[in-house]
């Protein structure tokens, strides 16, 4: 909102108002609201929690320390969320349709949260919402962000022409240029915006893909199916990396603080794809009005810190589903909007292991008890962390070892992209 005022300010000649326009300082200013708002908001909400005793019921799973936890706040997801919403409206340009997206995303992954999180505190359903109806809605998001992504207009790749030909060259993907071409390309001179269904594939010759490839054995007219392949993969990582951080959410900081590494991660390749200069040194694909992304980013890092002053060890509230399920989506989002998606595995290894320590669990058990009458484990307990804890690793050492393996991961993410 912020953004039009500055804007009309700046065309009146009023001294200052031009920096505004600048998206480091718009991102460094969502910074600080974000973590202003949960420093003075965060105490009052936690009282308020308190006052209205809503607080989490602890099921004894023979973790130390864990039945202490009784009665801690929870739905503390809720700071997050205004902590991310407020900054965004402020600072960020609502026409957007990034930043549209985003702030439905935000929305409604915590309606679903708060629906499981009321169900389990206010009407002492322990089971809370139903498994089905989350997923629901996380495919109902993927769909929507899947078809927004992939038909509307403002959702572009820049392409490159050669001066003297004018042949189309997409930024790193050579094998589809009209003719090779062995001479050095002047992109800052002719380009234009097309739709083109392309994502970045880590460790793959020049870093890019298209999901046309995937129907190119049917022939061309199979191309024209290739939004489905797309929107299946939207509603697949929405859900997938939604679950993870929600399983992961399961010791004191550790949802919080790994969310924190990820949004520094995608911000900062938020910001190369949407800056031509670094795209073009980086040679990866420019994607204009992506910008305001980071605006998004920023407000979602300040956040995550922030909710992370109370939530750290010895934790005073919980996030709840209302959290972990709206942090998941966003960077869900997030990565698909940047075309990074395919980059997940190492911007969120966390949540990855989580999510796979779970499904190798569950599925061993299922196998063993059918072959052999009685099931057996392959960790002492699932989600990964809980099996640390059963080997007496204390859980603030776990929390901070997990952090160090997603900064290594977040790292090696972004080296991929001058690694070919």
């Amino acid at each position: 909102m912020l953004s039009y005022l500055f804007d009309y300010l700046n065309q009146l000649d009023i001294s200052g108002t031009g920096v505004f326009q600048y998206i480091s300082f718009r991102a460094g200013a969502a910074v600080v609201l974000s973590l202003l708002i949960a420093m003075f908001f965060g105490n009052k909400f936690i009282k308020f929690l308190q006052r209205k005793q809503m607080g989490e019921s602890i099921r004894d799973l023979g973790l130390d320390g864990q039945m202490q936890k009784a009665g801690t706040p929870t739905m503390g997801g809720i700071i997050i969320i205004i902590c991310i919403l407020v900054p965004t409206l402020l600072f960020a340009k609502l026409d957007n349709i990034y930043i549209i997206l985003l702030l439905t995303t935000t929305v409604w992954m915590g309606l679903i949260g708060f629906a499981d999180d009321y169900l389990k505190i206010i009407k002492k359903n322990k089971d809370g919402l139903k498994g089905k109806f989350k997923v629901f809605g996380q495919i109902g998001l993927g769909l929507i962000v899947g078809t927004t992504l992939f038909f509307h207009e403002d959702v572009k790749v820049r392409e490159y022409f050669q001066n003297e030909e004018k042949e189309v060259v997409i930024v790193g993907e050579q094998n589809r240029r009209v003719h090779k071409i062995e001479e050095f390309i002047d992109k800052s001179k002719d380009y234009k915006d097309v739709k083109l269904p392309v994502t970045t594939i880590p460790f793959w010759k020049n870093n890019e893909g298209n999901y046309e490839w995937l129907l190119s054995l049917f022939g061309d007219n199979a191309r024209e199916w290739t939004f489905l392949i797309y929107i299946f993969v939207a509603i697949f990582i929405v859900t997938a990396v939604s679950n993870g951080a929600n399983l992961t959410d399961g010791i004191d900081g550790l949802a919080t603080g790994t969310s924190a590494i990820v949004g520094v991660t995608l911000m900062l390749l938020a910001y190369v794809s949407s800056h031509s200069v670094f795209a073009d040194y980086l040679n990866i694909m420019y994607l204009p009005k992506t910008e305001e992304i980071v605006i998004f980013c920023s407000a979602f890092v300040g956040a995550c810190i922030g909710f992370l002053w109370f939530n750290s060890y010895p934790a005073r509230v919980f996030m709840g589903d209302t959290g972990s399920l709206t942090l998941g989506g966003i960077i869900a989002v997030v990565a698909l909007s940047i075309r990074k998606e395919m980059m997940i595995p190492l911007v969120c290894a966390v949540f990855l292991v989580e999510n796979l320590s779970v499904i190798i669990q569950t599925s061993w058990f299922k196998y063993t008890k059918k072959k052999y009458g009685e099931g057996r484990r392959v960790f002492k307990m699932s989600p990964i962390h809980h099996h640390f804890q059963k080997m007496e690793v204390h859980e603030a050492k776990i929390v901070t070892r997990f952090w160090i393996v997603q900064i290594m991961f977040a790292v090696l993410a972004l080296a991929t992209l001058k690694l070919r």
